[in-house]
């Protein structure tokens, strides 16, 4: 068995506790709006690796983790290589890493995944469907599904919102999103993103439209200001 990577990174510090491997996955069913990782949607032999390699590599940087750090497998969507996925968590867990999966929910047969996950981190897209399917190009009912899942498991769960100039900018979005998430159980961290243009090239580079041409970077200080009226 390989998996399909798109790249490593050492020494995370945002995604997910402490300090972390973060590895970024091929492949995924959503066509973001703000996706700055376009690279990463289909699987290619950029990189192949086995669970075992994979895995031997990530706990060479165990000395860093501490108490809180850890692996992060991010994408992409990284629950759509669910068979490379539950055996590189099995075998962390067998080498005692703390394991954090940052997704969007976007895929089935993700039951036996989070048995051996410790920390989900995830990313809400929209809060309607039609929003959703606007944003995503998908339904949002699979996405929920996973939440549901989630809440009804105690699975700890950090949640991410990005935030996009003219789309979700706003009072009313942010009030919507605070009565969302009022009710979750076992959420230790929310977090509002401001959206930037990162991907922007990539997208040039990939000859792939960039579907938010013209939107400006999300000002960070009137992100602040919108997650204190989330927080409030």
């Amino acid at each position: 068995m390989v998996g399909h990577i798109d790249s490593i990174e050492t020494l995370g510090l945002v995604d997910g506790p402490g300090i972390r491997v973060v590895v970024f996955l091929q492949g995924c069913p959503l066509r973001c709006l703000f996706c700055h990782n376009p690279e990463t949607w289909t699987l290619n032999d950029k990189f192949l690796i086995t669970p075992e390699e994979l895995v031997r590599h990530i706990y060479k940087y165990r000395n860093y983790f501490g108490t809180d750090g850890g692996v992060t497998f991010s994408g992409g969507e990284p629950l759509f290589q669910h068979d490379f996925l539950l055996e590189c968590l099995k075998l962390c867990k067998k080498m005692g890493i703390n394991t954090c999966l940052d997704t969007s929910g976007s895929c089935t047969g993700y039951e036996d995944i989070l048995k051996y996950v410790d920390l989900v981190i995830w990313d809400i897209k929209a809060l309607e469907n039609d929003a959703y399917h606007k944003m995503t190009g998908q339904d949002i009912n699979v996405s929920l599904d996973f939440l549901k899942y989630c809440q009804d498991n105690g699975v700890k769960m950090w949640i991410r919102q990005v935030i996009v100039p003219g789309i979700n900018d706003n009072v009313s979005y942010i009030n919507n999103l605070k009565e969302f998430i009022k009710p979750l159980k076992n959420i230790l961290k929310v977090e509002l993103l401001p959206y930037h243009l990162l991907g922007v090239s990539k997208y040039k580079q990939l000859g792939i439209p960039y579907r938010l041409d013209g939107v400006p970077a999300m000002d960070k200080s009137k992100c602040d200001e919108l997650y204190k009226v989330l927080m409030s």
